[in-house]
Parts: structure tokens; sequence; C-alpha cells
């Protein structure tokens, strides 16, 4: 028994070294749990818990990635909300240089990461159910132009301070009453810019958010 629980504390040390943990989830809960055990748990698993929610409550509209990158989220967005129409902003190239230059002149982050390698065709064929997925390829907000859907759940992955914003300027009004925004990066200090958008919104709209200690730092507004 000393000898387990020394190789258990090793292994604990080793594990917080990689920011890695070891927690129960939902010991008490009969039914199965809402998804697998993945490297984002936290985010994965409160995707599901609040889709349960939504569909409890009966809960109208679409749902929403803007920021798909190539398309980790939005497959489980796809497939947690299969009946449901699944709209996917991204220039599909990387960061716009419009957004870049809010970052660098606040000093929010350098804006220098690549994520150009991706496409509307890899994010596709990722997909379950990829007949309810409308892809919205170009500068946000541009590309929601004449839009009139309602949405019961929306991801803002975008990293950058004006592209957060605008998107949390378009969708919280268009959220239905017991929707969700799900906002990566609000922890993530390679990426300021996040978190002050989320806080200049919630501000001046009087909504309270709750952060998420999972990998991206996310934080959610609710309505």
């Amino acid at each position: 028994m000393k000898i387990f629980k020394s190789m258990f504390r090793i292994l604990v040390k080793l594990l917080q070294s990689k920011d890695l943990y070891l927690t129960k989830s939902l010991t008490f809960r009969g039914r199965q749990q809402v998804l697998p055990p993945n490297f984002d748990y936290v985010r994965f698993a409160m995707l599901g818990l609040i889709s349960e929610e939504i569909e409890f409550n009966n809960i109208k509209g679409n749902v929403a990635e803007l920021g798909v990158y190539k398309g980790d989220f939005a497959y489980r967005i796809n497939q947690t909300f299969s009946k449901r129409k699944l709209y996917l902003f991204d220039t599909f190239e990387g960061f716009d240089e419009r957004d870049i230059s809010t970052e660098r002149k606040m000093g929010y982050s350098t804006g220098d990461q690549d994520f150009s390698n991706t496409s509307v065709e890899l994010v596709l064929q990722k997909m379950p159910f990829r007949n309810q997925c409308i892809v919205k390829k170009g500068f946000f907000p541009a590309t929601a132009e004449g839009m009139n859907d309602t949405f019961c759940f929306v991801s803002i992955d975008t990293d950058l301070f004006d592209s957060i914003l605008e998107g949390l300027q378009f969708f919280y009004p268009r959220l239905e009453k017991g929707g969700y925004i799900f906002i990566h990066d609000f922890n993530n200090d390679f990426y300021k810019g996040a978190r002050e958008a989320v806080l200049q919104f919630c501000t001046s709209q009087g909504i309270a958010y709750i952060p998420i200690p999972d990998s991206g730092g996310t934080v959610i507004l609710s309505k």
C-alpha cells in the first residue's frame, strides 16, 4: 500500500507539471456521460450538459460557430445538435489583417499565429451531419449580412478582440432565452483581447458570465 501511495504521488506531480489533473466527474449522475473523456474534456462535457438543458427546456433556434479553423469543436456541435442547422463562420484562411491591426495596436497579442492550414472541404469532411451545415466563408460580420435566424447555442473562437466583440454584438441579441454562448480564450494570457472583449460587452449590457477551467479558458454567457 505504501509503494502504491508513493507511485501515485509521483504520478500526480508528473501530471501537474504537464498541467493535467485527475478528477472525478458527475459522480452521482445515473445516466451515461454526455461525451467521452478527451484532452479538452471540460469544454466538451459542458457542451453536452448545456445541450441537455436546451432540449429539456425546449429552447428554439439553430447553432453556430464563429472561428471554425479545422472543425474539431464544430464536429462536436454538429454531433450534439444533429437536428439543428449549424452555421460555420470563418475566413478559412487564417486571421484577417483588419483584426490583427487592433491586436498589435492595443498590445493584446502579436496576431502572428497561422491558422491558414484549413479549408471548407476539410471541415465538412469531419461533420457527421454535413447536410445540416451552412458555410459562411469570409470576413465577419459581413458574412452574416441579411441573416434573421435565432440561436440556442453559439461558439466564438476567433481569439482576437475585434472579431469576438463583433460576434457578441451580433449573436447575443439573436440568442433565444435559455440559450448559451461559449467564448474561447477568455483566460488565455496569449490572447488578452478575448477577455477584454467579453468584459467590455458584458459590462455595457449588464450580463453575468461564468469562466470554466478548460484548456483554452472558455467563458460562458447565458440568456
